[in-house]
């Protein structure tokens, strides 16, 4: 009974802090410029595109409900990582804002993105805002750590541009590899899960080594989302996903299971290849036949497995480090979401 009263007190606690987060975020957000709030409300669903309120669901706020999670695993107190938490999801928005750019994405969640309402300039001007709002708010804390979570975040920050860099440069590429797009991925989604259950450590009570396996924990579970964003990209359902059906395929984007596809040395590899290579905008029919090739290849298949292993490895750093079974259960829960999305 009285483990059952603890982890009930536990699961509270975390929706306390959850809430907490959300609240710094909006008021992170109501204290930038008229224009910027307006463009960045609009992104997160908090109104639509002339100012009025509206509930239009969100995302699923993963990464800072990781630097909460990691704080209770590590002995803290949630109410201490909430701006942790909330400047680590102003940066993931940050980038959500720049990459819709770059990648010309129309629609996000159900709705057209920033850019294709407000225009590709103030999107990315707002996406800049928000990135520096995460730091204002890390600089803000009062505990002496401040400073420390700001070389954190920054870090991540920098490899996250670094990912995208070579996200972009394999656009015009024929030959990219499996390692270099493991590699790619790492720096791209592993570096903000990473720093995220890093932060949480930071903000709790964690030494030295336990902050490093916090982060090698998180970015074990950034790499298992990103093989899972990237089968929904292809076979995602639209309902689920805000997005068009084969949207990755439509752009030739080089996502994980394409690009085991490409390299498979498979007559579907091939077939593939020389689809996905061609000038021409490929047609619904052609689309499909894409998505099959890569199917037939082993790309599906080989990303659900990398998805499912690396989860397995965080879940059990997970066990390995959690001083309590109750303490440990959120982040566990939270690694395993990550990795089983439907696709």
């Amino acid at each position: 009974m009285t483990r059952e009263i603890a982890k009930d007190h536990h699961t509270d606690t975390f929706a306390q802090g959850r809430a907490a987060c959300a609240a710094t975020l909006r008021s992170a957000v109501h204290t930038m410029p008229p224009t910027i709030r307006h463009i960045a409300g609009y992104h997160f669903g908090w109104w639509d595109r002339d100012g009025r309120p509206e509930q239009h669901a969100g995302g699923k706020a993963l990464r800072p409900a990781f630097v909460l999670a990691a704080t209770t695993l590590t002995g803290g107190d949630v109410a201490d990582a909430g701006n942790a938490a909330a400047a680590v999801e102003l940066v993931h928005n940050f980038s959500l804002l720049h990459d819709d750019v770059m990648d010309r994405d129309t629609t996000r969640r159900h709705r057209p993105t920033a850019w294709a309402v407000f225009g590709v300039g103030p999107a990315i001007l707002a996406g800049d805002a928000l990135a520096s709002q995460a730091f204002a708010l890390l600089t803000a804390t009062a505990d002496g750590k401040a400073a420390a979570a700001a070389e954190l975040l920054d870090r991540a920050v920098l490899e996250l541009v670094e990912g995208q860099c070579a996200d972009l440069s394999f656009e015009g590429r024929r030959d990219v590899t499996v390692t270099e797009c493991l590699a790619m991925t790492d720096r791209k989604t592993g570096a903000l899960f990473g720093c995220a259950a890093e932060l949480g450590g930071l903000f709790g009570a964690a030494g030295p080594g336990e902050l490093l396996r916090l982060r090698e924990i998180g970015r074990l579970v950034g790499r298992a989302f990103q093989h899972v964003d990237d089968l929904l990209g292809i076979w995602g359902d639209v309902h689920s996903t805000g997005k068009p059906v084969y949207s990755d395929l439509r752009r030739r984007k080089k996502s994980l299971p394409v690009v085991f596809a490409l390299n498979s040395g498979t007559a579907e590899g091939a077939a593939l290849a020389a689809l996905y290579h061609r000038e021409q905008p490929l047609d619904d029919a052609e689309l499909l036949t894409a998505a099959d090739l890569v199917e037939a290849a082993g790309g599906r298949a080989w990303s659900r497995e990398q998805a499912a292993e690396l989860c397995a490895g965080a879940r059990s750093m997970i066990a390995e480090l959690a001083r309590d079974p109750a303490a440990g259960a959120e982040l566990d829960r939270l690694a395993a979401l990550a990795a089983d999305r439907t696709w």
